[in-house]
């Protein structure tokens, strides 16, 4: 394990967005979506990921998962990649959504570690493998353990990366910011490494990471650009100062089941509405205000 499996600069990296998918009277509201992909192109953000946790991919039928995909590659148009959600508990179904997100032309995609089964590390060895070879094109692994239970251990994606050249990065929402310097030393710094945690993206950072998945840049797209542009170019003050600047708005987001808080957030912003799809319901009044009070102390409001 001398960090030779992925050598060179990895190849997705920096400020990227979790998109959430609106909705107007129970449908897709792809005007609006339309919208919200070219405020985050215009503001800096250099990925775009629908169709995942916080594009509320569980609730979306095939067709709209699929028109999502199809609509957000044809606005972005090449200008920033699209690493296309295509997670699921049943690895035919990952399968079909994958292939589906490569054929329409997307950069990546985003596979979830499967969530209910409980799979043991050889199960979910199997499933990456067999998604990555369906789609044919880079997999971003999605390790959430707080939604899915099971965790993917280190030794697994070494194995993946050992024997698929597909398995391109993780997405890791663990929080734990001592897992960077474990996989540079065991993949190498080809290994795309990115924070699904927008509270600890900077640690993360710090530690050796590449970027974020970020809730929060639907939101402040400039900002959160801002704050991974600085950590870029050398300028770490400036960078922790953007990170303290948005530390209550991202508590915030997660003060009720996401996306409902980010949502409530795009509607204050002129994005879209709020509408999301059950069993996500409307946020609280004392949620409402939380949000209120980071979107005005970011002076959004």
């Amino acid at each position: 394990m001398n960090g030779s499996l992925r050598q060179g600069s990895p190849k997705f990296n920096g400020s990227m967005t979790a998109l959430i998918t609106p909705f107007e009277n129970g449908e897709l509201d792809l005007k609006s979506f339309k919208k919200i992909v070219n405020f985050q192109i215009d503001n800096g953000t250099d990925g775009l990921i629908p169709v995942g946790t916080t594009g509320e991919s569980p609730t979306l039928s095939h067709y709209e998962h699929e028109k999502i995909v199809e609509e957000c590659i044809k606005v972005a148009d090449n200008r920033v990649p699209v690493i296309a959600g295509a997670g699921s508990n049943s690895t035919q179904e990952a399968c079909k959504l994958a292939k589906h997100a490569a054929k329409a032309g997307a950069q990546a995609i985003l596979v979830v570690t499967p969530y209910y089964n409980k799979p043991t590390q050889d199960g979910l060895y199997s499933h990456f493998m067999t998604v990555a070879d369906a789609a044919k094109i880079p997999l971003i692994v999605y390790d959430i353990p707080g939604r899915s239970i099971i965790p993917v251990h280190d030794e697994t994606l070494v194995k993946l990366c050992e024997n698929n050249e597909l398995i391109d990065g993780i997405k890791d929402a663990t929080a734990d910011i001592s897992r960077p310097p474990r996989l540079l030393r065991l993949i190498g710094s080809g290994f795309s490494q990115l924070s699904g945690e927008d509270a600890t993206a900077l640690p993360y950072l710090a530690a050796g990471g590449h970027g974020c998945i970020s809730v929060s840049s639907n939101i402040v797209p400039n900002l959160l650009s801002e704050m991974h542009n600085s950590w870029k170019n050398g300028d770490f003050k400036n960078a922790f100062n953007v990170h303290l600047k948005l530390i209550n708005l991202h508590d915030a987001m997660f003060c009720e089941s996401s996306p409902g808080p980010v949502k409530f957030s795009a509607e204050q912003i002129g994005l879209c509405n709020s509408e999301a799809r059950l069993p996500i319901v409307k946020i609280s009044e004392s949620s409402k205000n939380q949000v209120l009070s980071a979107l005005e102390e970011c002076k959004l409001i």
